[in-house]
């Protein structure tokens, strides 16, 4: 059986549309692999390569770069098939990094479910074709408009726990983001469809579905935004847990907060942070302020018991000063973010900051990255604190081996538990015993 390697680099909309593409694969009997090359990894050699890859940040780019010299060196006979954002948006400069590298851009992944049909077809009607010809005709042929939502599955092959994309693209036009020119402008999954498609993700037997966008906040569908679009997933499902992979701060508002209190949002939540400075949040073009960051946050602990809240922060924005940059400190430690993202911004090609001044020097930038990491460490354990002694639900994450088996509570805390035989996907109740360690209590 012919198999085919999968790399994922970015965001949980890039693993769903992997998942996606590698169910394609399997259901035209090839098998599918993500594990990382080894020397392990050697045999067998896999007939193609599929790297899905982001654009966020230049050090994005750069880890794909990398990793498909990666895959070169270890399979030089194996064409590498590169798609995603960074496909989108420097097609060229991909594919002149080897012979054996096609890029399809990211506009054109929907086109993908088609690739493994096509293959079987052209071995059978021309055996002495390769992969390099087949691939090749494939990226001539454009199939002209595709569904912007056919990259769904409910059958997940590299996840413990289903995904669904209900959104994609976004209308905003933040200073630093290139993500918005290579998904392009907001568009929906009709919630009709959301919900057909979360009910056969529930009868498949899983018991977690995570919501993914690139901003659910931009969600909308028969007049009806994200709010009414949980409220109605709420109504006509039964068992599933939610999870939402992302919102807004300026969306958590009176509509959206008592629906998040259901039972079966899991209390994990993700804000969109980038600053604590209105300044800086200002010329990022972010459509809030940090007092709304704050307002959000409350409003999250006042549904959930001390759910885990989470932010992403971009140190180092241009102009970003000590003053600004402490601003952003103190709103991360006063509101206790249960874990910081931090990471130092990266001047990205077609946006406004690209030529924003003054630049911060990168030693500046990296030394508040440093010092929002260790803040992060600190809340992360006193968040683990309180839990220890108490009892949680989760899902299992990885197969049973000797070292136990590691979990991942509703709350977003991973938990390694020494019972083994327990199968990955399925729903537990674990006693947190320690910072990292737990045990089955059912």
């Amino acid at each position: 059986m012919s198999q085919i390697h999968f790399e994922t680099l970015g965001c949980k909309l890039n693993q769903i549309e992997t998942e996606s593409l590698a169910q394609a694969f399997t259901r035209c009997g090839f098998s599918v692999t993500d594990k990382t090359p080894s020397a392990e990894a050697l045999s067998p050699k896999p007939l193609l390569c599929v790297v899905n890859t982001c654009t966020v940040t230049g050090k994005a780019e750069q880890k794909a770069r990398r990793l498909i010299r990666l895959l070169i060196r270890t399979w030089p006979d194996t064409p590498v098939l590169v798609t995603g954002c960074y496909a989108e948006v420097e097609a060229e400069t991909i594919a002149s990094i080897d012979p054996a590298v096609r890029v399809l851009p990211g506009s054109r992944k929907n086109e993908l479910p088609d690739l493994p049909e096509f293959m079987m077809e052209r071995f059978a009607a021309f055996p002495d074709k390769t992969v390099f010809t087949i691939l090749d005709e494939f990226i001539r042929n454009e199939s002209g408009t595709v569904p912007p939502f056919r990259l769904s599955t409910d059958n997940f092959h590299f996840h413990s726990r289903a995904s669904i994309k209900i959104q994609d693209g976004c209308n905003n036009k933040c200073a630093y983001c290139r993500i918005r020119l290579a998904r392009g402008t907001a568009v929906s999954l009709p919630s009709d469809e959301v919900i057909s498609r979360i009910r056969s993700i529930e009868e498949a037997g899983w018991n977690e579905v995570i919501l993914t966008g690139v901003n659910l906040s931009q969600y909308e569908s028969d007049g009806g935004d994200f709010a009414d679009l949980l409220n109605r997933i709420l109504r006509e499902t039964t068992r599933i847990q939610i999870r939402i992979s992302s919102l807004y701060p300026e969306r958590v508002d009176e509509r959206l907060t008592p629906i998040l209190a259901h039972e079966r949002i899991c209390p994990h939540f993700h804000l969109s942070v980038q600053s604590g400075s209105d300044r800086i949040l200002a010329l990022m073009r972010r459509p809030y302020t940090a007092s709304m960051v704050h307002q959000a946050a409350n409003r999250l602990r006042s549904v959930k018991e001390n759910p885990f809240i989470a932010c992403d922060i971009i140190t180092g924005f241009p102009s970003e000063t000590d003053e600004d940059f402490e601003q952003t400190f103190a709103m991360c430690s006063e509101i206790g973010f249960a874990w910081i993202h931090a990471f130092p911004f990266s001047p990205r090609p077609g946006t406004e900051a690209y030529t924003m001044r003054p630049h911060i020097p990168e030693r500046i930038a990296g030394e508040r990255v440093a010092r929002l990491s260790i803040l992060a460490e600190e809340n992360r354990q006193t968040y683990r604190d309180y839990w220890i002694g108490r009892t949680l639900p989760a899902i299992v994450e990885t197969d049973s081996g000797a070292n136990g088996t590691t979990v991942l509570t509703e709350n977003y805390l991973p938990v390694v538990i020494p019972e083994t035989g327990l199968r990955r996907g399925s729903r537990v109740m674990v006693r947190l015993t320690g910072l990292t360690h737990g045990v089955l209590d059912n």
